[in-house]
């Protein structure tokens, strides 16, 4: 039989449930596995075996119960404040909102998931903790700002990972890494506690081997219920600008590839005023960002304080502006709701660069990696809708491609049914891919 470590958490969760399986052992070998294997890539740099004793004493006998998960360093916890990838205690220590809900369902905290410092990249090369390495290689991105999340499901450490996304931070690493990461839609769970309540744009994610996992946990932390349906028969529209144009060749061919296998009605649609979703998600997002005391911004990295510092210099006439052209693009997403189901587009236009070098070759040029992501992946955190990356190959360097979906407002069973219709279409192939490091 295989390695627990190795299961899904369905599988884990199932298992403890008959009794096959006990609770602590299973947390046990979690830690031993993060011990073992998570140098190269750093993803839970702090677990707490005690704490994560006391919580599974605790537990009640939810859909969860007796499940290890890691926290995104976003999040506070009873025994530990949220420190969003830096070296101070930035929330105190308390049971934050999603933790409830998580709780409730009997999962059990095993460790912290590393993030990209203070939330404001997209690659995970920066963080109090120290850079994130991908499971695929090493020395390559998981990606940001919820890197150790995505890389700790991949790598097998955990089965899922409570994860948060203000402008991609769960889909582009989940699409570096190789698994399944969404993006819930904003507001949708009590946000005291995370990071997230000082923002417009942010809500948790859930990062998870495949569609079936997010979907158990999802339910949890949304505390309602996810039915399934067939997903055969969605209508998705294609928005071919800006998403399908300067992209990384191999990624538009997987892209191509995942739309013709999975046999949904293929529309080409347009968003208006796409063109300007950058400038105003960028603009309102530095004007919430704020600027932390001189003792905090003296320890950031020379990115995050020229980010941070930018945003001092930026007229506050931008704001408005910017409200203005998310309430035209959030129109214009609501009218393409009308003739489809999806939206769907590559996750990332290029896959995971080297973390000494985290830029990207595009057709237009190299560019930084955060540039080319974020156009990629704001428009679901401008307009508040749930997205979802998912696993559809490998490049010619071995890294992971990932096709992103967006759904209307409280549309996660929506992409859920896509996703898991995905996977059984193309037989599981994608999905189940191994990282050299965990085979």
């Amino acid at each position: 039989m295989s390695h627990p470590q190795d299961w899904t958490l369905r599988q884990q969760a199932e298992a403890i449930r008959r009794g096959d399986l006990n609770a602590r052992e299973l947390l046990q070998l979690t830690l031993e596995r993060i011990a073992e294997r998570d140098g190269s890539i750093n993803s839970t740099p702090v677990t707490f075996e005690e704490a994560s004793l006391n919580m599974l004493g605790q537990a009640p006998a939810g859909p969860l119960h007796g499940v290890p998960f890691t926290v995104k360093d976003m999040f506070a916890l009873p025994w530990r404040a949220a420190r969003n990838g830096t070296s101070f205690d930035l929330i105190p220590a308390s049971a934050s909102g999603p933790f409830r809900n998580l709780r409730d369902a009997g999962a059990v905290v095993v460790g912290i998931a590393n993030q990209h410092e203070l939330g404001m990249g997209t690659t995970g090369a920066y963080s109090a903790y120290g850079r994130m390495g991908n499971p695929w290689k090493p020395d390559h991105c998981a990606g940001g700002s919820s890197g150790g999340s995505a890389a700790a499901v991949a790598a097998r450490l955990v089965a899922a990972s409570l994860a948060s996304d203000s402008g991609g931070s769960t889909r582009l690493p989940a699409s570096y890494c190789g698994v399944v990461g969404l993006k819930i839609t904003y507001g949708a769970v009590p946000y005291d506690g995370y990071f997230g309540a000082a923002t417009t744009f942010s809500a948790p994610g859930i990062v998870a081997r495949d569609g079936g996992d997010v979907r158990l946990f999802a339910t949890s932390l949304l505390q309602r219920p996810l039915p399934k349906q067939s997903g055969s028969g969605i209508r998705v529209g294609v928005v071919r600008d800006p998403f399908w144009h300067d992209i990384n060749p191999e990624i538009a061919a997987a892209g191509e590839n995942a739309l013709r296998v999975s046999g949904w009605h293929v529309t080409e649609i347009n968003i208006e005023h796409m063109e300007l979703a950058g400038a105003a998600f960028l603009g309102r997002l530095i004007a919430e960002a704020g600027v932390p005391p001189n003792d905090i911004l003296a320890t950031l990295s020379a990115p995050t304080r020229a980010l941070l510092l930018a945003g001092m210099l930026a007229p506050a006439r931008f704001v408005p502006r910017a409200d203005r052209v998310r309430a035209a693009i959030r129109e214009s997403l609501a009218r393409a709701f009308q003739s489809v189901d999806l939206l769907v587009w590559p996750t990332t236009p290029a896959t995971a660069p080297s973390l000494d070098h985290p830029w990207v070759m595009l057709p237009s040029g190299h560019v930084a990696a955060d540039t080319a992501n974020v156009r990629h992946a704001s428009l679901a955190n401008l307009t508040g809708v749930p997205g979802i990356s998912l696993p559809i190959g490998l490049d010619s360097a071995g890294l992971p491609i990932g096709l992103q979906l967006l759904a209307p407002w409280g549309g996660e069973a929506r992409l859920l049914d896509a996703t898991e219709y995905f996977e059984r279409v193309t037989d599981r192939r994608f999905v189940d891919l191994i990282p050299p490091m965990a085979r």
